[in-house]
């Protein structure tokens, strides 16, 4: 087989590339090792797909790419957030704008999605199911791939699309890293980001399943003393410890992970300061006046913290609430305004939804996604050493550099 573009990886970038570059002349194989394309795509967003951010300017874009951002200015300033939007609703598939400017197919279906990449990829590229084992090299110059079936793919250009290692059960289990350390390329050891966390705290495993919404987050980096991020929003207990969107984001602002340097002090009641809440909690005791303490917090907390609470609060169950003293109450309100979650580690890199490292940024061009070292031979998506936080970015991460290699390889 030959072609004049050869596109590894039939995920957002690769399908994004490989149609970009059919579409713009060029004679185009897309390789795939998966029966089906964009299966990763297939489960963002729960399903639903979070296929952009409604961000309006490239420096808000980058400032939500922790890792390497600014490399991304010449790939987002050629294909925006609004480019995205005109690409899938000329197509028929319309999108919405939801909370955090996170934008999703109306349908609320990823399977749109993925459709109307893989039906514009179809157009213009000859789709071949096949794992590149390796690349084919001469005088400095990518002349193709070696396949695991002892086959041959001829191509001037080669763009790899092959994703991180984050869900390996979808094809993205590194082979893009091996292609690139072939050529040359310094990888950075890929870490899990956007990923949940694991805790020291027993009782996480006791609120299994209890979701908390309108809550706020605060991470302490515990060595340096410092506030590293803060964030508004909903999160999730397991029986590891915690997962959820703002468990999500704020995992992709730990690095050099260890047991304990992190802490996240969770806000149960963010909307009242402390003076606010305490009055809350007097009337609700002046209510429930008769009662036991572990009867008294129905109306302010779900029925499966509430035992998680009273514990914590070192108040004995069955003291009965008009006896509770102004101090144990003060513990009370500084503990619903400060519950402690020591973080322990992030869970395996299969269940992060990223991750980052990758293929270093210094030796890629940033204006064309073009190898530094070897020539013919381009990056698009997760395989580069870029990360973003949640929220459609990292899917926008794939449309820019993937449109972009496409539109430098013809």
């Amino acid at each position: 087989m030959k072609a004049d573009v050869l596109v590894i990886g039939a995920g957002a970038a690769g399908m994004m590339a490989a149609g970009t570059a059919g579409e713009n002349g060029a004679d185009v194989i897309l390789l795939e090792r998966n029966e089906r394309p964009g299966r990763k795509v297939m489960i963002t967003g729960k399903g639903r797909c979070n296929v952009s951010n409604n961000c309006k300017d490239i420096q808000s874009l980058i400032s939500n790419v922790p890792t390497n951002g600014r490399f991304l200015y010449g790939a987002f300033n050629g294909w925006m957030p609004s480019d995205t939007v005109d690409f899938f609703e000329s197509r028929g598939v319309l999108l919405k704008v939801e909370r955090g400017n996170r934008i999703f197919p109306v349908s609320d279906k990823a399977v749109d999605i993925v459709d109307c990449l893989h039906s514009y990829a179809d157009k213009y590229a000859k789709f071949v199911q096949g794992r590149a084992t390796e690349l084919i090299i001469k005088d400095g110059a990518v002349k193709g791939v070696k396949l695991t079936d002892g086959s041959v793919i001829n191509a001037d250009k080669v763009i790899i699309a092959t994703g991180g290692k984050s869900y390996p059960q979808t094809g993205s289990t590194g082979d893009g890293y091996s292609l690139a350390q072939q050529a040359g390329h310094t990888v950075i050891d890929p870490v899990p980001s956007l990923v949940p966390l694991e805790a020291h705290e027993g009782y996480c495993s006791q609120l299994m399943g209890l979701s908390l919404r309108n809550i706020s987050i605060r991470v302490m980096d515990t060595e340096k003393n410092k506030k590293v991020y803060e964030d508004f929003g909903e999160m999730l207990f397991t029986h590891f410890g915690v997962s959820g969107p703002c468990i999500l984001s704020a995992s992709a602002h730990m690095r050099d992970m260890k047991k304990g340097k992190y802490e996240i002090y969770i806000d149960l009641k963010p909307a009242l300061t402390e003076e606010q809440l305490d009055t809350r909690i007097l009337r609700d005791f002046s209510e429930n006046t008769n009662k036991n303490f572990i009867n008294a917090l129905d109306a302010l907390l779900p029925k499966k913290l509430v035992p998680v609470i009273v514990k914590l609060s070192h108040i004995p169950m069955a003291t009965k609430v008009n006896q509770i003293t102004r101090e144990q109450r003060a513990g009370l309100v500084k503990l619903l305004k400060n519950l402690k979650v020591t973080v322990t580690g992030f869970r395996p890199i299969d269940e992060a939804i990223v991750t980052s490292g990758g293929v270093s940024t210094k030796e890629i061009s940033p204006s064309t996604m073009e190898s530094k070292l070897v020539s013919g031979l381009y990056f698009a998506g997760e395989v580069i050493d870029v990360d973003a936080y949640t929220g459609g970015f990292n899917l926008q991460i794939a449309f820019s550099t993937g449109r972009l290699a496409g539109l430098n390889c013809i």
